[in-house]
């Protein structure tokens, strides 16, 4: 994968913050980052007139770095640069897009914050905008990777997935599965037995696994599992199984193609990104 030199982090004084400070300070010391931009937006168009006249002499510009500085002392533990970036923009995901364009950054660490409904920047807009990685962090990630989960459909837009197990691998001695997710064609579900094309399908995909395993020369440790998606969706399945799996990251691409599954089709992997996920999601751009 492409060296990840420069990280930003989206921060929203929410208590979500502390998580993905101390994330982003793991991850820095485990790619060996050079440095890592903390970003707040402040939205003061949302500020209701009523306070106007109590905030005129107010920097809030100043008072809000100084607070995040303060933070990001304490919190971030990796000997990566960091700076703290404060800006006033209507739209927060055009200034985290801005901000990772200006500064080549390869990775932006954002917090999922659909559970709780909070002002975080998760959306599909972010996702579809921006050209570097995303990692998306829930409130309660523990700052440790140990075991990956790396979505593929075998198409060979899913080698670049690979690329990043690969190098999260080598830095966390972490141990990576290979998962594929797929549903039986409806269309064949009237004329033969469920349980035959299920057989049949996997012992397909099997194959299909093996080619790609050996097109893409993966270098470390790689196991693999087929699950069948039966009456729930992909993204929904994966989240599920993910979770009874103790799986501590999963990484997916942003588009593929496959027969039988679309793991890697934008709206699955836009599903998963707006999922409340216990698990951080890394996605491959």
């Amino acid at each position: 994968m492409t060296d990840i030199k420069n990280i930003l982090v989206a921060l929203d004084l929410s208590d979500i913050d502390t998580t993905l400070i101390e994330y982003a300070s793991f991850i820095a010391d485990a790619l060996k980052v050079e440095k890592v931009y903390f970003v707040h937006n402040i939205k003061k168009y949302e500020i209701s007139e009523l306070f106007d006249e109590q905030l005129k002499d107010i920097n809030l510009d100043e008072i809000i770095g100084d607070e995040l500085n303060e933070k990001v002392e304490e919190k971030f533990t990796s000997s990566a640069e960091w700076e703290v970036l404060i800006s006033e923009d209507p739209y927060s995901e055009s200034l985290i897009n801005y901000i990772v364009n200006k500064y080549q950054v390869q990775l932006a660490i954002i917090g999922n914050k659909n559970r709780s409904k909070g002002t975080g920047v998760v959306s599909g807009k972010l996702l579809r905008l921006l050209k570097c990685n995303i990692l998306s962090v829930p409130k309660n990630a523990e700052a440790v990777i140990t075991n990956i989960w790396a979505g593929t459909d075998f198409s060979s837009a899913s080698r670049k997935v690979f690329g990043v197990a690969e190098s999260l691998q080598r830095a966390t001695a972490a141990k990576v599965k290979a998962v594929h997710v797929f549903n039986v064609p409806v269309q064949f579900s009237p004329y033969i037995p469920k349980e035959h094309l299920d057989l049949k399908i996997e012992d397909h995909l099997k194959g299909k696994y093996e080619k790609f395993i050996k097109k893409i020369g993966y270098e470390g440790d790689l196991t693999s599992e087929i699950i069948p998606g039966r009456d729930s969706g992909v993204a929904e399945k994966l989240r599920i199984k993910a979770q009874t799996s103790r799986v501590d990251l999963i990484i997916v691409g942003d588009k593929g193609r496959n027969t039988f599954s679309s793991l890697l089709v934008g709206s699955v992997t836009e599903e998963l990104f707006n999922q409340d996920l216990d698990v951080p999601l890394w996605i491959v751009k």
